[in-house]
């Protein structure tokens, strides 16, 4: 759950950067809540949210987002557009660009159409319950959908101020990056907690700053810190103890059940605020690769990726996932063991050879070490995958619960799901 600290921390800040942002049923709130009620960013203030809590609580995570999605749409004077995870916010936006013209049937009828996911229960008729026809803003949603999706957050609801992201860092500020250049554009994303291994540790006070950075909280859980690059006789370092520019790994003593463990969780010391750090999140040490112990982290992988990405021309990085040639089993060959890279493209349909082995190229140019295995042939050449649209969002729903985007798959039947996407 979350603190009522860190909550009335985020509503302050919100509330000095953006003025307006407090007004009643100005937000609308984008995130599944899988087995029960998640509590918002806002909680203390429940009055904020234009979305009934129910919407979050159904089944799947598609019909979940939709319904929340139609809901906010109904809501033309919203200030706040919130989700809980990026890919939650992401996917929903997802699902505006290809449904547009059912939801705008549905706020016209003031109903809720059938759809997978969707039972047909007492909370689906109570949600429906609530929803009253709106001609003129289905007309709306029509109209700014048929000149494009750049921009088209703010065009729908213009008094709209900020996007909150509950938490986004690493790799997952992909999403955020490709929204502020679509659908978001001419908005800021704040991201105002840091969350790890189930506890809240720190909260974001500067919302217009366009990197999240966080003030970590001493009373929230107790955190000590490993120097980075870790050493056999490395000793953890506490709170006070910490210098500003390095990085340390977190080892973390939640008060729930007071298990100390390494949250595989790297941090760097930007600065400190009365005496508190402040943090930047680097990577997640469980979304490392290696298959002989080179260990590329997820941060500069995405960055390797990214850069690949940038010689195919017309090409815009949708969402990647990577898997260890281990997992593959008979079905990898007798080969060396490798990585498997599956990638959702915009703009590119196919990919050549050459095409694919560029991000081979650029891993050997940004990591010494996996060149040496490459030359000596202890790790075989990459493989890349290209696939269909949609097929990260299923993947997100198989994964069962809210959580952070997985860089590196560790389980056969996710694996699976993503090789029935494969298109090229």
């Amino acid at each position: 759950p979350l603190p009522a600290q860190g909550s009335l921390l985020y509503l302050d800040a919100l509330h000095s950067t953006f003025p307006g942002a407090l007004a009643p049923r100005g937000t609308a709130l984008l995130s599944w809540a899988h087995g029960g009620p998640l509590a918002p960013a806002g909680w203390p203030l429940s009055t904020l949210y234009c979305t009934p809590a129910e919407a979050g609580t159904l089944p799947s995570r598609a019909a979940a987002l939709r319904v929340q999605l139609l809901f906010a749409l109904r809501e033309r004077a919203l200030r706040v557009l919130e989700a809980g995870l990026a890919t939650e916010l992401h996917d929903a936006l997802a699902t505006l660009r290809a449904e547009w013209p059912t939801l705008a049937q549905d706020l016209a009828l003031g109903r809720l159409s059938p759809q997978p996911g969707l039972p047909e229960d007492d909370v689906q008729g109570w949600l429906a319950g609530l929803l009253a026809p709106d001609a003129a803003r289905a007309a709306e949603l029509q109209t700014e959908c048929a000149h494009g999706f750049e921009g088209i957050v703010r065009r729908l609801w213009p008094q709209l101020e900020v996007v909150v992201v509950g938490t986004a860092h690493g790799a997952e500020w992909l999403y955020c990056d490709a929204l502020l250049q679509a659908d978001c554009k001419g908005l800021p994303i704040y991201c105002p907690f840091y969350w790890a291994a189930g506890a809240l540790l720190g909260v974001n006070l500067w919302p217009e700053e366009p990197v999240p950075r966080f003030l970590l909280c001493p009373d929230w859980a107790f955190c000590e810190f490993l120097p980075c690059p870790a050493e056999e006789d490395s000793q953890t370092v506490l709170l006070g103890e910490l210098w500003e520019g390095r990085e340390y790994g977190l080892v973390l003593t939640a008060r729930l059940g007071e298990y100390r463990c390494l949250a595989g969780e790297v941090l760097r010391v930007s600065g400190f605020h009365k005496q508190c750090p402040v943090v930047e999140p680097v990577c997640r040490e469980s979304q490392a690769l290696s298959v002989r112990g080179e260990s590329i982290p997820e941060d500069r992988f995405c960055r390797s990726l990214c850069r690949a990405v940038g010689m195919w021309p017309g090409a815009r990085l949708v969402d990647y996932v990577c898997v260890e040639s281990a997992l593959l089993g008979a079905s990898s060959g007798a080969c060396a063991p490798h990585y498997e890279v599956f990638v959702e493209l915009r703009g590119l349909r196919d990919l050549s050879e050459g095409q694919r082995y560029k991000l081979d190229q650029c891993l050997q140019e940004d990591f010494p070490i996996y060149k040496s295995f490459r030359f000596k042939g202890s790790i075989g050449p990459l493989r890349l995958h290209l696939v269909g649209a949609g097929a990260f969002a299923r993947l997100r729903e198989a994964l069962g619960s809210p959580r952070p985007m997985p860089r590196v798959l560790r389980e056969e039947r996710l694996l699976h799901l993503i090789q029935s996407s494969v298109i090229s």
